[in-house]
């Protein structure tokens, strides 16, 4: 009897849970290519555009802007046309437009078709947006990217939500953390992969550009038959469908052959708890009490991965290298996307042995010295050169410890943070956030550093500062607990502050247990 629960703790990363979980991931391949992958042909396609709307070549001023943020609009003064302007710009935050629309429906599609069935529904979204992208060239090349931009970001949204969710899940407590940064690496591999095939002498062309834009649509494909490979989450199957032999067979062909009646036995204790409450909507999870920590913690961790100025980095990283003597700075943006995807890997070795909340914390800090080290070198490189390759090295070291922590935690540990009644709705406002506030960076970044120069990552480095500290102060660690250890740390936090009653009232008004 003594030996069950170890038998229990094992990780259980069989080949079965290793296959579902990166066929999830696909999806988040797909984005991350779709955010970089705009950015490489930009002098070609927006030619084209000049073509298909009738202005003189030679009066199109094409930019060499090569930011790898999908929702980075040119500066606003790249050109002597300002239609070139206004549909390049268009084309590029089309994508963060669609993610933000769609990420609301993320709880409803979850919830009513269940995470693999959602997931297969939406690669036919994404098929149906790489196919506008690709036959950009046959009509109104604007139009038709424009279109399929944000048809791309509208299954983007959702996916951003559903597949941390189905991971999330699937996945053992011991290992929850690590198979949660999976998503992240795929990102950072898809927009690598973007990087090397947008070279002029690969698919960056002005013959090729088209299919470049809608290659991911190969992965869709692919990951639409693996799909009919993969179970349902157990947890939504038992929780919400009720449906106790399923959610078994599910486990069991997840984890191997070992004792499921624990995991089962979790799953009976937060079904009734959720049974005992009304369902969450989005109004309730903003304005109720019961949930306002971990919802406050949750649109926290995404604001800070965003106002970090990760994306601001990417932007600006091009200047800076070309500024350093870089005959190519294509291949050094490179570089940071290869250890962009290096780090990736060690945050993937790291989370479940340091722990989230460390983890983020010290990329922050981390974050927080490069920022001032690169207004430092912005700031001398006119007199001193060499303070340039200050500001390349503060690059690489900045999106290195990005990787650490800020850049994959927020997206699995909102699941974490959220019972099963209210965590899509959870999902769906952080995930909101998440892409508003990435909008907002991409959107205006190039006007604050025209108003400020070389102060620009003060800025950042000042809301690191003020983020850092609320992480520090408010987000407990989730590492290695299960989603009832992790709500009895936040009754435990308002019990400290003497706001428990008020919450008990609350949560008995909304159908709940208190005392749970």
């Amino acid at each position: 009897m003594g030996k069950k629960p170890k038998i229990h703790e094992k990780k259980h990363l069989t080949c079965s849970l290793m296959l579902a979980v990166f066929t999830a991931v696909l999806a988040f391949f797909q984005f991350g290519y779709c955010i970089s992958v705009i950015n490489a042909p930009q002098k070609i396609i927006e030619l084209h555009y000049a073509k298909v709307l009738g202005i003189s070549v030679d009066d199109a001023v094409i930019t060499t802007h090569n930011a790898t943020n999908a929702t980075s609009a040119p500066p606003p003064d790249v050109g002597k046309d300002p239609r070139i302007t206004m549909f390049w710009s268009m084309s590029v935050a089309a994508f963060a437009v669609g993610g933000m629309i769609s990420s609301f429906a993320v709880g409803w599609i979850g919830d009513k078709m269940g995470r693999i069935r959602a997931l297969q529904l939406l690669n036919i979204v994404s098929l149906t947006g790489n196919l506008f992208m690709g036959v950009a060239k046959m009509g109104p090349s604007h139009i038709l990217v424009i279109i399929g931009r944000l048809i791309t970001g509208l299954y983007s949204g959702i996916i951003a939500g559903i597949v941390p969710l189905y991971v999330g899940e699937i996945a053992p407590t011991s290992l929850r953390g690590a198979l949660g940064t999976l998503h992240q690496l795929a990102i950072v591999i898809g927009i690598l992969v973007s990087q090397v095939l947008g070279l002029r002498f690969l698919l960056g062309s002005e013959t090729l550009w088209p299919l470049l834009l809608c290659l991911s649509g190969t992965v869709a494909v692919l990951q639409l038959f693996l799909l009919f490979l993969c179970p349902e989450s157990p947890r939504y199957l038992y929780i919400k469908g009720g449906n106790v032999e399923e959610a078994k067979k599910s486990l069991l062909w997840l984890r191997g052959n070992y004792d499921p009646s624990k995991e089962l036995e979790e799953m009976e204790r937060e079904k009734e708890e959720s049974s005992k409450e009304k369902p969450v909507s989005i109004w309730q999870l903003i304005t109720s009490d019961t949930y306002r920590q971990p919802f406050l913690v949750a649109i926290m961790v995404h604001l800070a991965q965003q106002f970090s100025g990760i994306n601001a980095i990417f932007y600006y990283s091009t200047d800076i290298f070309t500024e350093s003597g870089v005959k190519e700075p294509v291949y050094a943006t490179i570089g940071v996307g290869f250890v962009n995807t290096l780090f990736t890997v060690v945050a993937l070795l790291l989370v479940e042995k340091a722990g989230r909340r460390i983890l983020f914390l010290s990329g922050m800090f981390g974050m927080f010295i490069c920022a001032i080290v690169m207004t430092i070198g912005l700031m001398l490189q006119v007199t001193y050169p060499w303070m340039s390759y200050i500001s390349m090295l503060a690059i690489f070291i900045f999106v290195s410890v990005f990787e650490l922590g800020p850049g994959p935690i927020p997206w699995f540990v909102v699941a974490e943070l959220f019972s099963q009644g209210p965590r899509p709705a959870a999902v769906a406002v952080a995930g909101f956030a998440n892409w508003f506030s990435n909008f907002m960076v991409g959107m205006f970044f190039p006007y604050i550093a025209k108003f400020t120069g070389a102060y620009v990552f003060l800025i950042f480095a000042a809301m690191i500062a003020g983020f850092s500290a609320f992480i520090f102060f408010k987000v407990p660690e989730t590492k290695g607990k299960s989603f009832e250890e992790i709500a009895e740390e936040f009754r435990r936090r308002k019990k400290a502050v003497g706001r428990d009653t008020k919450a008990s009232t609350e949560l008995e008004h909304l159908g709940g247990n208190p005392e749970a």
